[in-house]
């Protein structure tokens, strides 16, 4: 049985290949490459190599339709393991707007511009993206599911205009450290057409102790002896 495209996918971004090698293994695997008009998955090899090396900073990257596919330890620290979430599963506007393993792997989040500004600027990119990927049948899909099953994204796809990514402030609730604000950046990679999405905190702050508490314990609980101390 040949390999499906996710398991593809998947080995492509694990062996850090290149846009060319990727088509190459995904011929050699049965499959057809990903199509002009279509969203890739594909990560360049220096973009994975940064994220890595960046490992104080939690960092995830993700696909023009807000699919999440590279993060480094830091972000599973700060949000949890996404790879507990099936892959098809692991996307922004499904956190936020469904109903199934995203949203219910979502820590709370609470936005300094308010409650619906960074939701409604990823409904914003999905409109922009769906003019951009006509043909990409994952996109599609993701649209019309949530169209039907959220009245919040059908509102938003309905009002929502371009909005362009600005640094926000967060509050993260996390289940060991308890509350982090933190800085968000959206950074977009040129010529690949992903978003890195960035968490950090301001020197000295308690928020930055507690982010390196989460670099050393990978964000599972401190374990205490008898006495209570670690």
């Amino acid at each position: 049985m040949d390999p499906s495209p996710l398991v593809v996918a998947a080995l492509a971004g694990a062996l850090q290949l290149s846009r060319a090698e990727r088509d190459q293994l995904y011929r050699s695997a049965g499959q057809l490459p990903p199509q002009d008009g279509t969203i890739s998955d594909h990560v360049p090899a220096g973009i994975q190599r940064l994220t890595t090396r960046l490992g104080d900073i939690p960092i995830g990257v993700f696909t023009a339709d807000w699919s999440l596919v590279w993060w480094n330890s830091m972000w599973t620290a700060l949000h949890g393991d996404p790879a507990v979430i099936p892959a098809p599963e692991r996307n922004l506007a499904l956190a936020l707007f469904g109903h199934g393993a995203a949203r219910a792997a979502m820590r709370p989040i609470r936005s300094e511009r308010g409650d619906d500004a960074f939701a409604t600027s990823i409904v914003a990119d999905l409109k922009d993206a769906l003019t951009r990927y006509p043909a990409d049948a994952r996109l599609s899909r993701l649209v019309q599911d949530l169209r039907q099953g959220s009245p919040g994204f059908a509102h938003l796809w309905a009002t929502a205009t371009t909005a362009q990514h600005v640094t926000d402030r967060k509050t993260i609730i996390h289940p060991e450290v308890g509350e982090l604000l933190l800085d968000c950046d959206v950074l977009l990679v040129p010529g690949a057409d992903l978003y890195m999405v960035t968490y950090t905190a301001a020197a000295t702050t308690p928020d930055a102790g507690k982010l390196e508490l989460l670099r050393v314990t990978g964000g599972r609980a401190v374990q205490t002896g008898p006495g209570g101390t670690a």
